[in-house]
């Protein structure tokens, strides 16, 4: 028998539960046992960590579960509790789970924001590199346009068409445009239909924002930007996914050389 899936407590008690079953059960057949190869591989948090997100991914355990005691997981995991401790710390810290008073773990929501947390801790307290910064964020907006130009409701493109439009009103205003910036981006990232690349987005979008305040007060900017949202809202009404992408694109450029401009100026 497997000392994965059989264990005995301090006081002789056998324990087979379905924690231990499930464990088990998500055992990948090439790592039946921690010794051996896979720790050639990887180290055994990195394969309890892996093991645990395998149980998460097919329901052996959901939101809110809560987990065995550390005595009874190693067990389970046959496993010492240094290595299980370790795991169980980074998958806290990527927001998947989270530790409860007396030491017992629980299953957290899984939401994008949850699950972005800590990117957006890590982000927070990183020395800025603007062009890290918008290499990224391209990445994510460039998807999240494409993806909206092929799913977004014909209500939502009409939406964001008026909010590109109305920026217009807002050009001498830094303040009012940056609320309709902010709705204008979020609108596109609702049609995009996948929660965790908006939450990444918004992280980006906002990391910074205090530099963009000054640089959305350089005259002529918001004007531009304006510009670059209707040619964006206009390519999203057609369903017109290179055209909105390389708007996007562009609309990118600007943010970024404006943020390094008004960088520059900082005394």
């Amino acid at each position: 028998m497997s000392k994965i899936a059989m264990g005995t407590l301090s006081s002789g008690t056998p324990i087979r539960d379905a924690f231990s079953e499930a464990v088990e059960a998500e055992r990948e057949p090439e790592a039946r046992d921690f010794g051996g190869g896979a720790l050639d591989r990887r180290s055994i948090a990195e394969q309890v960590a892996s093991r645990i997100l395998a149980m998460i991914k097919s329901g052996n355990l959901k939101s809110g579960d809560r987990l065995p005691t550390e005595q009874q997981m190693s067990i389970a995991f046959g496993i010492s509790r240094p290595p299980l401790r370790e795991a169980l710390k980074a998958l806290t810290l990527m927001g998947v789970l989270m530790s409860r008073q007396g030491g017992r773990y629980t299953v957290t929501d899984l939401s994008p924001g949850r699950l972005v947390a800590p990117f957006n801790t890590m982000l927070s307290v990183a020395d800025a590199d603007v062009h890290q910064q918008f290499e990224t964020r391209t990445v994510v907006d460039l998807e999240l346009v494409r993806l909206c130009a092929e799913r977004a409701s014909p209500e939502l493109r009409k939406r964001i068409l008026k909010l590109a439009v109305d920026g217009r009103a807002f050009e001498h205003d830094p303040v009012a445009f940056r609320l309709l910036d902010i709705e204008f981006h979020q609108a596109i990232n609702q049609g995009a239909g996948n929660a965790l690349l908006s939450a990444l987005s918004q992280v980006l979008y906002d990391l910074g924002l205090d530099v963009r305040r000054t640089a959305s007060e350089v005259p002529g900017v918001i004007a531009k930007s304006v510009k670059q949202h209707i040619a964006v809202a206009d390519a999203l009404l057609a369903r017109d996914a290179a055209a909105a992408v390389a708007a996007y694109r562009a609309h990118l450029e600007h943010v970024r050389d404006s943020t390094i401009m008004a960088i520059a100026k900082r005394p």
